[in-house]
């Protein structure tokens, strides 16, 4: 053993100096905050987005297009996937409740029912909408379209 070697035990010494607590402390003062400014005074915080007085980037991109506050959003869903739950489940009618429990849809979701893929089974489906193409092809399998 050396005197170079010597270690003190594991948690004996802090590793973080202590802000603020007096000058034999070599952080004291003014506490690494510098002289002056707002960074050095106690309350300071800094507005989110902040660039120094440079002009902030979200107001230096230019905005553009429009949401419309009433816009009604579909949970779109095709055909080939109601195929597909009417194989798996055997059903003869679809409705939200059902979409709901077999997690096709949100129970705050408006549906709509798209015509992509083939219907072969004579399915009853209830639903916010449809698109024409879809209307055609369960009608076609012998089903029915109710809008709810």
């Amino acid at each position: 053993m050396k005197l170079n070697s010597i270690k003190p035990a594991e948690g004996s010494v802090r590793q973080n100096k202590r802000i603020g607590r007096g000058q034999g402390s070599g952080r004291g003062g003014t506490s690494t905050r510098g002289h002056k400014g707002a960074k050095s005074r106690s309350g300071y915080s800094q507005k989110q987005g902040f660039e120094g007085g440079q002009m902030p980037l979200q107001r230096r991109v230019p905005k553009f297009g429009f949401r419309s506050p009433n816009r009604v959003e579909y949970k779109a869903i095709n055909l080939d996937v109601i195929q597909q739950l009417v194989d798996s489940t055997k059903a003869k009618a679809i409705d939200i409740e059902f979409l709901i429990q077999h997690g096709m849809a949100g129970k705050k979701d408006f549906v709509k029912v798209l015509g992509r893929g083939e219907l072969t089974s004579k399915v009853d489906i209830t639903a916010h909408a449809f698109s024409s193409s879809a209307i055609e092809s369960i009608e076609k399998a012998g089903g029915k379209a109710t809008k709810l």
